[in-house]
């Protein structure tokens, strides 16, 4: 499972995609809309996707399961409006060990934030709004 879409993202889903019989762990991580961003409130986020945004996704991932000790990789990107606890990015990671997992899963999650051409609009309670990641 590796996907940039509009619906709402499920751990649950991502944590079974990597299942395997060989796994001693699972580390899935979630990152969701929080109501607030350095003190000011927050009211909804809005991501938007370059077309090339699954492609680099999938080429992020690739490189996480190029490891030896990954077995499976399970990663999602959402995009459009989301409300305050909806999660923005899902991924998960199979290995044999939870140290191995936990060094892959965050990687993972790293690499997608720093590669991915996705762009978040914050929408504050205030009516104020700001564009972040668009360099």
């Amino acid at each position: 499972m590796i996907t940039v879409t509009d619906q709402p993202l499920d751990v649950a889903a991502h944590e079974a995609a990597v299942s395997d019989a060989r796994a001693g762990a699972v580390v899935s991580f979630a990152g969701v809309v929080r109501d607030h961003d350095h003190g000011r409130s927050v009211e909804l986020l809005e991501y938007e996707a370059h077309p090339s945004a699954e492609s680099v996704l999938r080429e992020v991932a690739a490189e996480i399961l190029a490891d030896p000790d990954v077995y499976a990789v399970a990663v999602s990107h959402r995009y459009g409006p989301l409300k305050i606890g909806d999660a923005a990015l899902v991924a998960a990671v199979s290995t044999a060990h939870r140290a191995a997992a936990f060094t892959a899963c965050a990687r993972l999650v790293d690499e997608v934030k720093a590669r991915i051409p996705v762009w978040k609009r914050q929408v504050f309670t205030d009516g104020t709004d700001e564009w972040v990641n668009c360099a």
